[in-house]
């Protein structure tokens, strides 16, 4: 049985300045490559599917590049609704749980990170989060995320960052009362059952959310080929 995933590529990409003026963040290349190109190709050869990407700005540039691949699309042209909020409204067609949700804005050189994270999950795990240790950050400006105790549980500090990469059971969805929300307060709510879960990368990873970031990804990539 195939695990649904969810590209999440809906956001406005303000904090890369002008080159999301004219075209969604998804769509800047990395190494040649648009970022939503090389997001699906985390997905090629591994059991995961249906391919559900949700879009909001510019999301029709989107549908054009992606034209013939086989992906269903979630629409927030009426608002967007952050992660959480985004996640619930393509729960229908994702049509499982749980679930597999990646962050378009991000590259990764090393082992398939998808493959580790479904070779990870448990029966008992409500979400599991790839996390990344500093060392094997880069482009990303803030603190760490998350500690993680000798059982794989997590708990917020400033530990690993989050990759963007996660697996998660959606039933705790429907009982978030606001419309729009982010995956924090999923967290939160799996964390205080015990149920949240780390798993560390053993790769390199590039946040690209600022256009200086794009080299560095850039960099790494070419790195991991010597």
């Amino acid at each position: 049985m195939t695990t649904p995933i969810l590209l999440f590529a809906a956001g406005f990409g303000t904090r890369m300045s002008a080159l999301t003026a004219d075209q969604p963040k998804p769509l800047v290349p990395v190494a040649g490559t648009p970022l939503i190109d090389h997001a699906l190709a985390l997905t090629h050869g591994l059991d995961v599917g249906p391919v559900v990407i949700n879009l909001h700005y510019k999301g029709q540039m989107i549908r054009d590049h992606l034209s013939g691949h086989d992906v269903t699309y979630s629409d927030e042209a009426d608002g967007l609704l952050e992660t959480g909020g985004g996640l619930r409204k393509a729960a229908p067609l994702l049509a499982g749980s749980p679930v597999v949700t990646l962050n378009t804005d991000a590259v990764w050189a090393g082992p398939s990170p998808i493959a580790m994270l479904l070779a990870a999950w448990k029966p008992e795990m409500e979400a599991l989060l790839v996390t990344i240790p500093k060392p094997s950050v880069h482009g990303h400006l803030g603190a760490g995320d998350f500690n993680r105790d000798p059982d794989g549980r997590l708990t917020r500090g400033a530990g690993d960052v989050y990759s963007g990469l996660q697996m998660i059971r959606t039933d705790d969805l429907v009982h978030i009362t606001d419309a729009v929300f982010s995956m924090n307060v999923v967290w939160d709510r799996i964390a205080a059952r015990g149920g949240l879960f780390g798993v560390s990368y053993t790769g390199q990873w590039c946040d690209v959310g600022q256009p200086e970031s794009i080299a560095t990804a850039e960099n790494m990539i070419e790195a991991s080929h010597v």
